[in-house]
């Protein structure tokens, strides 16, 4: 059961082998037993959890059952869920019940799915490695010495090591993508504005974008056509007409052009995701698809480009955390400017005061031109140069991460190098380009790597295709840690 994919779990209950109360409980009870040693999970609410399960029973009993209808859920805990504690992973938020559904929460309750609980994640969604959560950092279930890959790293745990069948995450510079990878799952983030951030607690608006993560990307078709649609309490939400992004999953590759950048192929990659991706690109070529080399010439410029933007941008949704409305506030203080400054000092954490203050500085007077002003030119530039990259090819590959999971506070005392987890994975969310990673194998240490898959925009069913069709040949997505 804990190893099923979403069809088998679906069908299961369709034919009423195992209910979804049964379904929910055996879940729940092993988060009980593995949650010690993960941390994959801050809040567990088993009474709500089983609530919704005895009302997917109905609709299943009633003939009114969708493809997700009574399947146990885990919900990055950035999504706000009415009745549910929705801590964002930061003290500031500790205490914090939510009033009401995010539109992806709304979305799966009207699916019929089950909240199993919500999973741990980088403090605001900073961190690439879930150690700045406020409730402590995530483990990754294939070396419990190395980190899970963040800000989605609780989320990522969570379905790597079988607690859940599958887990909503977020992603703003790759929080979806490198978590997937360093745990050995699918995840996917995307196109920007197709799933609703209504209720999604905003890291950097034009960057933030919510997207599935399960163990196959047939699983992540099923999730993504409960996540995706139009929501009017969002101003960036695209109005389209409703995909079914399972509908290509069987076509056939031949023929599909491959493209393969230089410049994620030059010094920084590690041997052993090298070879794995090597590889995984002859499983390809054996499937018909043919690889061309592509440039795209401002893609180093990525992460200095992002860490401009990002913290620019956090630095003014955090503006709202200050004590008053909701949220923590200090025990004492002089005067409403010294409780705002105590609150925010003793609320937020190391990392999140840091791009606070970064992103205040470039959005300052005299800084604001000399560097908001110019990376936002240089995000065009990049984004110009896959518009022209998708002449040549119809998909785009590479590695996801530069290594196999670090340990646990390898990289926590130097920033710079922490920032570089997300060098492969941060330009399509400067570009708001769909991209996924997709497991491929293990490498030092026997900790897992991941292919990172983009594509042209809206060509998500494309994407989960190409990477549908790699699976059908290899098992990497099905090998379990426990």
């Amino acid at each position: 059961m804990f190893n099923d994919s979403l069809k088998q779990l679906a069908n299961q209950l369709t034919a009423k082998k195992i209910s979804s109360t049964e379904l929910t409980t055996e879940f729940l009870q092993r988060i009980k037993q593995l949650n010690s040693e993960y941390n994959a999970f801050i809040t567990i609410n088993e009474d709500m959890s089983l609530a919704q399960a005895r009302t997917a029973d109905k609709m299943i009993a009633a003939g009114e059952a969708g493809p997700l209808t009574g399947i146990p859920i885990a919900q990055k805990d950035i999504f706000c869920a009415r009745g549910w504690l929705t801590t964002c992973g930061s003290k500031m938020l500790a205490n914090f019940v939510s009033p009401y559904d995010a539109g992806v929460i709304e979305r799966f309750n009207q699916a019929g799915a089950v909240n199993i609980g919500k999973t741990n994640m980088d403090e605001f969604a900073m961190g690439s490695s879930n150690e700045t959560s406020y409730f402590g950092p995530v483990k990754n279930p294939w070396d419990p010495a190395a980190v899970p890959g963040g800000s989605s790293g609780g989320a990522a745990c969570a379905v790597a090591a079988r607690l859940a069948p599958a887990a909503t995450g977020t992603d703003t510079g790759g929080s979806i993508r490198q978590p997937a990878a360093l745990c050995g799952i699918s995840g996917i983030k995307p196109t920007y504005g197709l799933v609703s951030r209504y209720g999604m607690i905003a890291f950097a608006s034009s960057l933030d974008q919510g997207g599935p993560m399960a163990k196959s990307a047939e699983d992540l078709a099923l999730l993504l056509n409960v996540m995706t649609g139009f929501d009017a309490r969002d101003s960036t939400s695209l109005q389209r007409e409703a995909e079914d992004y399972s509908r290509d999953l069987q076509k056939p590759l031949s023929g599909l052009r491959i493209g393969l950048p230089k410049e994620y192929f030059a010094a920084g990659m590690s041997g052993d995701v090298a070879s794995a991706v090597d590889n995984a690109l002859n499983e390809y070529r054996k499937l018909g698809a043919q690889t061309v080399e592509i440039s795209l010439p401002n893609a180093p410029l990525s992460i200095p480009v992002y860490y401009v933007l990002a913290p620019a941008e956090a630095s003014s949704n955090l503006s709202r955390f200050d004590g008053v409305r909701y949220g923590y506030r200090a025990e004492s203080y002089s005067d409403l400017a010294d409780m705002y400054r105590k609150s925010r000092a003793q609320g937020f954490g190391p990392e999140v005061k840091r791009r606070i203050l970064i992103g205040t500085y470039v959005l300052s007077h005299g800084y604001y031109d000399a560097y908001y002003i110019k990376a936002q030119k240089l995000r065009r530039l990049i984004a110009q140069d896959f518009t022209e990259a998708y002449k040549q090819c119809d998909i785009i590959m590479g590695p996801t991460t530069p290594t196999v999971a670090f340990n646990l506070g390898e990289k926590s005392g130097d920033p710079i190098q922490m920032y570089l987890s997300d060098i492969y994975t941060s330009a399509a969310n400067l570009t708001g380009m769909p991209a996924m990673s997709i497991p491929i194998g293990f490498g030092d240490r026997n900790r897992p790597i991941g292919l990172h898959i983009i594509g042209n925009y809206f060509k998500e069913a494309q994407m989960l295709n190409v990477a549908h069709q790699y699976q059908l040949v290899t098992d990497w997505h099905n090998r379990s840690p426990v």
